[in-house]
């Protein structure tokens, strides 16, 4: 690989940057207690004169003179909330009034796509964005170089949201913070990117993954970020069924006119990566081509050093659909758990093995309630340094932007230390746990009981997800067979073993069934690419496919109604 000067460059400076903000992180996790305490003190003196701070008494509770007494008094003046609690807040910041849920007015909002209800404006400050979301990118970009040296020395395909979506009524931006960063990175950086910015303003959703591979698949990347295994699979996919566009692309220094968007777009897209023809590179895909017959990313990226995306939680049943398409010298990084809501941690080299975040106790505050007391009216809450190994947690977050003791509804679980900091990695969303009569089936339940199923008949799939049905109180489970040849009748047989499954690991489930109060589930076979038909169509209905999530276990309307349309006939 030929390292470019600015490669060089953006591997010094990142360095420099991240060792800096890793240095405070270790210093941090030697005692993550009084990291916190420290945190939290230093987030309600900054509200502390907000409405929010004067009516939650901020400025009382910075009187305690104990770190125990801090958390405390925190949980006697602020009750857990989620975000309907904050909308009242935000809709006055969104309507202009400043000092609200802190000092002044956000710096833009980021925005959450609503399915069944209203979507969510995340505040973000210039504290937030300055001072957290910037120096933790630092300290990740840092860990991508600690772990693989000569991860700058080709390209980086990344996929962000729109940067610039909208205004809200007093005309403060909302758009994706990722996008943001990516548009205000510096211009040696910028540089690295295979695609222009403009790529991800594009509407259609098919033009812009032309558009992104188009630029990608022409380079020598090394790199590549995106939350969402499932963008991986549209990538990957993309490049087959459009090949022969691509070469021709390629070869002639063009994007086709087949591609929904504009000519001006076109050209400025092309000028800004100085594109010209590259018939020598298209030589090479068609040898690619005419070798492999379906070309991977091992093929046209061999040296490609890290892969970074969600491993964990229900990411695996995509995972599964590439697996084996990098190349052996590739590290597939775990993204680590972040939200627009809050950007917790990182995944760092010395926890990649375990895919452990390390959340950040100097930048966030955290508190913590354990699996089998969330549904409690009272519940107990734990501090950051009080979690135990193997143990299953939902967090709370405090942040710089707004947040006080707010829900993430994800479920967590212990899995090391870095330091005194206990490391997290996703299990599910809370609102993975479905349940009609009070057997409380977890998404996890169901997705090991179908991996089982798998197994034990060698029946592969490609996707699946379950629906509870209260109407009927039954559960409908969706399967797309690799082999699109299974009959209803294999497919029955296949859903009993699912279920005799799901009576072994939840024990509730299986009092519910032998009663009757859970009827038998009902199978239904999908069509072919039954997932990515669904995501399409919702990304048609304006949902946003860097933030596309799907739990595998749902009560759900809306969706049930749109997997109904895809069964097979």
């Amino acid at each position: 690989m030929a390292k470019s000067f600015n490669s060089v460059l953006a591997k010094f400076l990142l360095s420099v940057a991240g060792s800096i903000n890793k240095k405070k992180l270790v210093k941090a996790s030697m005692d993550c207690k009084k990291s916190q305490a420290e945190t939290l003190r230093a987030i309600l003196d900054y509200a502390k004169d907000s409405v929010y701070g004067k009516e939650h008494n901020f400025a009382k509770i910075l009187e305690a003179t104990t770190d125990d007494a801090l958390f405390e008094a925190y949980r006697q003046n602020v009750k857990p909330n989620d975000y309907e609690d904050f909308r009242p807040y935000v809709e006055r910041h969104k309507n202009g009034e400043e000092n609200v849920l802190f000092p002044g007015k956000p710096k833009m909002y980021a925005t959450t796509s609503g399915t069944t209800s209203e979507p969510k404006w995340i505040p973000i400050t210039n504290e937030y964005y300055s001072n957290i979301y910037s120096k933790m990118t630092k300290v990740w970009l840092y860990s991508f170089i600690e772990n693989r040296p000569d991860v700058f020395n080709g390209k980086i395909v990344s996929i962000v949201g729109k940067a610039i979506e909208g205004t809200a009524p007093d005309g403060t931006l909302y758009g994706s913070v990722s996008g943001v960063t990516q548009r205000d990175c510096p211009g040696f950086v910028k540089k690295l990117y295979t695609a222009p910015a403009d790529v991800f303003t594009i509407a259609d959703y098919k033009a812009r993954y032309y558009c992104i591979m188009r630029f990608g698949i022409e380079q020598d990347v090394t790199l590549i970020v995106t939350a969402n295994p499932s963008t991986i699979v549209e990538m990957q996919n993309n490049v087959n069924e459009f090949f022969d566009d691509y070469v021709d692309d390629i070869e002639k220094g063009t994007i086709s006119s087949k591609i929904n968007i504009s000519d001006e777009l076109r050209q400025k897209m092309l000028a800004e990566k100085n594109i010209k023809p590259n018939p020598k590179r298209a030589a090479e895909l068609r040898e690619l081509k005419a070798k492999y017959g379906t070309v991977l990313p091992k093929h046209y990226w061999p040296n490609l050093q890290i892969l970074n995306t969600w491993k964990c939680g229900n990411t695996r049943m995509y995972l599964d659909k590439f697996k084996n398409s990098f190349p052996d010298c590739c590290l597939h990084q775990e993204f680590s758990y972040f939200s627009s809501e809050c950007r917790a941690g990182l995944v760092m080299p010395e926890t990649k093995d375990t895919n452990g975040t390390v959340v950040f106790p100097h930048m966030h505050y955290f508190e913590f309630v354990e699996e089998h007391d969330i549904d409690s009216e009272n519940p107990k809450f734990l501090q950051l340094h009080e979690l135990e190994f193997g143990k299953k947690y939902c967090p709370y977050v405090t942040t710089w932007a707004g947040l006080y003791r707010y829900t993430m509804s994800d479920l967590l679980e212990v899995d090391g230390k870095f330091n005194s900091i206990p490391t997290l990695h996703m299990i599910q969303k809370i609102n993975g746990i479905v349940t009609m009569t009070g057997e409380k089936l977890h998404e996890r339940q169901f997705i090991s009981a179908v991996e089982d199923a798998s197994k034990s008949t060698g029946k592969k799939l490609k996707f699946y997800i379950g629906f509870a049905d209260l109407e009927i109180s039954a559960y409908h489970f969706y399967y797309e067979f690799e082999d699109q040849n299974i009959t209803q009748a294999e497919a029955d047989d296949f859903n009993k073993l699912v279920d005799e499954n799901l009576k072994k690991v939840n024990i509730e489930y299986e009092a519910k069934r032998a009663s009757f109060r859970v009827k038998d589930p009902i199978a239904h076979i999908l069509v072919e690419n039954s997932f990515e038909k669904f995501k399409a169509r919702c990304i048609d209905e304006g949902a946003r496919d860097g933030q596309f999530k799907l739990n595998i276990l749902l009560q759900d309307e809306n969706r049930h109604a749109k997997f109904k349309d895809l069964v097979k006939k």
